[in-house]
């Protein structure tokens, strides 16, 4: 993973300082809550329903062992004793006092962390595929172009201030896409065309109140092209996009308003005028980063099926997380291990202080020191040797983290919603646990096949609702919370987005809805049919009345 220079270790030193004094003043009253807003924002600081919440950087989802360490410890001294893992990869901290915040900044940087443009009308962390670097399927590791994408964007002076928030993912594997590219302002494939690799760019994806999937807007970039065309694309935003409506100043409302082709045609436009200046990325820029990114030492070990076959056999709970938690390696004799967050009864993504500790035993233990966040809100063990996974599900057990529902109805992609957050129309995490408390007959899931549920408290959308196989929408009708179904959405390559269902839904509704939908399911699937699949043969009408006429 990318290691500060001195440089960047001292730029990062000087914002702390900074911001411990703008804290100061605001605090003191010489700095307006208008003036003070928009640099919290820069600096991961937002004003929730109970008090701060405070959004720490993580780089394309990956850090080490130090850093989950000082986080358990940031949690412990300086919150409630947890922390919880966001769709973008990052953490969120949900109770830190304002006037600590300098404080948490200072110990982030002592172990080359930050909250630099976590939040605010920036380009915000860049995401990645969770398995990036040991999947078979990629082309090659994009990490190193995340962390590219990361340095020309971070405290770039032209986009401080952009009509909107603004998300770019990577990924390197087209055809398994982890990263949800196709839902992001600027999303990016390595591709590889006539033996050349390159990048195809989609622009003015996004969900929120007006979801959209991204059009392609170029088929083939030089690897040398990537930050002049992308930095093209963000001027013509930057100078077209609306600020007199937030609700409409995303990109994805200004593609669809000119039209694909006439955006397309001004960022040709700007990027001819920029491609061959200092924005081009010479070969040794390149090599440079991806030095920070090469394999572990890798032990040479064999793909050997027989290393498991005795225990497979012996122990069936083993055997059911072995098939869902645990993905294939690049390298023979290894595995990475996905650590489920989405225990009955937790809200889907936290973590205490104890248990980020010991997941930063597990990967010093197991994985090189190497720990991920994923998309979804789950953790992952990226360099597992095959031989050690029985001992690693042991200690998972024992943590509480080993629930073998990866990629089932229960790993739930979750919002925090109205318990936290001041936006929110409707609580999330009470839905997710009913929901779970409902499907918790674990070879009933594996029945169900792969089926993704996310849960939103609001048209934000930060809980990718438009996207879930099943997405729920908390909604507020004259004071009271209900929820709206939509189905057939995907986040993957195929990405589309859920259509909904019909009329809301009271909270104690919510789970014999659910049912009614996989009834239907059940009832019209082909053998073997996911869940995505029922739904795109066969529409929506059955669905819809299954549950409207058994509901009312």
């Amino acid at each position: 993973m990318y290691q500060y220079n001195e440089f960047d270790q001292r730029i990062i030193n000087e914002r702390v300082a900074q911001y411990r004094e703008q804290t100061e003043r605001f605090l003191a009253g010489e700095i307006s809550p208008d003036q003070f807003l928009p640099i919290r924002l820069q600096n991961g600081l937002y004003i929730q329903r109970h008090a701060p919440m405070f959004r720490i950087a993580v780089p394309y989802g990956t850090l080490n062992t130090k850093q989950l360490r000082k986080l358990a410890s940031i949690s412990r001294n300086y919150d409630k004793g947890y922390i919880h893992v966001t769709t973008r990869q990052n953490f969120q901290l949900n109770w830190p006092a304002l006037e600590h915040v300098p404080d948490i900044l200072e110990e982030l940087a002592s172990v080359q962390m930050h909250a630099v443009q976590t939040s605010g009308n920036c380009i915000r962390n860049t995401t990645s595929d969770q398995f990036a670097g040991v999947s078979s399927e990629e082309l090659e590791d994009p990490r190193p172009y995340c962390e590219i994408i990361r340095q020309w964007s971070t405290f770039h002076s032209e986009f401080h201030f952009l009509p909107r928030k603004f998300k770019i993912a990577v990924s390197a594997a087209k055809n398994n896409d982890r990263a949800a590219v196709r839902v992001h302002d600027i999303g990016v494939y390595l591709v590889e065309k006539n033996g050349k690799r390159g990048f195809e760019i989609y622009a003015g994806g996004g969900l929120g109140r007006t979801p959209v999937v991204s059009p392609l807007i170029h088929d083939f970039i030089e690897k040398e092209d990537l930050i002049s065309y992308l930095e093209a694309i963000v001027r013509i935003y930057n100078k077209l996009g609306r600020r007199d409506n937030k609700f409409k100043a995303r990109i994805k409302i200004l593609v669809r308003s000119m039209g694909v082709e006439k955006f397309k045609a001004l960022v040709d436009e700007e990027w001819e005028r920029t491609k061959d200046s200092e924005l081009k990325i010479p070969q040794a820029e390149f090599d440079r980063i991806s030095a920070f990114f090469k394999d572990p030492e890798y032990k040479v070990l064999s793909d050997d099926p027989s290393i498991l076959t005795d225990t497979l056999a012996s122990n069936p709970d083993f055997k059911r997380w072995h098939r869902q938690n645990v993905f294939p390696h690049k390298k023979p004799g290894y595995a990475a291990v996905v650590i489920s967050l989405k225990k009955t009864g937790v809200a889907p993504g936290d973590l205490s202080d104890f248990e980020l500790e010991s997941i930063a035993d597990l990967a010093d233990e197991f994985s090189f020191g190497e720990i991920r966040n994923t998309h979804d809100q789950n953790m992952v063990l990226p360099y597992v040797e095959q031989s050690a996974l029985p001992k690693v599900w042991e200690k998972l057990v024992l943590l509480g983290f080993a629930t073998a529902n990866i990629g089932l109805m229960s790993d739930i992609i979750c919002c925090p919603g109205g318990d936290y957050c001041s936006l929110a129309n409707a609580k999330s995490i009470p839905i997710a646990e009913q929901i779970q408390r409902r499907f918790d007959d674990l070879d009933y899931l594996y029945d169900l096949g792969p089926l993704n549920l996310n849960i939103s408290g609001c048209m934000n959308a930060c809980g990718h609702h438009h996207v879930g196989h099943i997405g729920i929408l908390g909604v507020d009708k004259k004071g009271s919370e209900f929820y709206q179904v939509s189905l057939g959405g995907s986040s993957k390559e195929d990405a589309s987005l859920g259509d909904i269902i019909g009329p809301s839904f009271n909270a104690d509704e919510v789970s014999d809805v659910i049912e009614k939908i996989i009834d239907v399911f059940l009832e019209n699937r082909t053998e073997g049919e996911p869940f995505l699949y029922t739904y795109r043969r066969i529409g929506m009408d059955p669905f819809k009345e299954a549950v409207y006429a058994k509901a009312h």
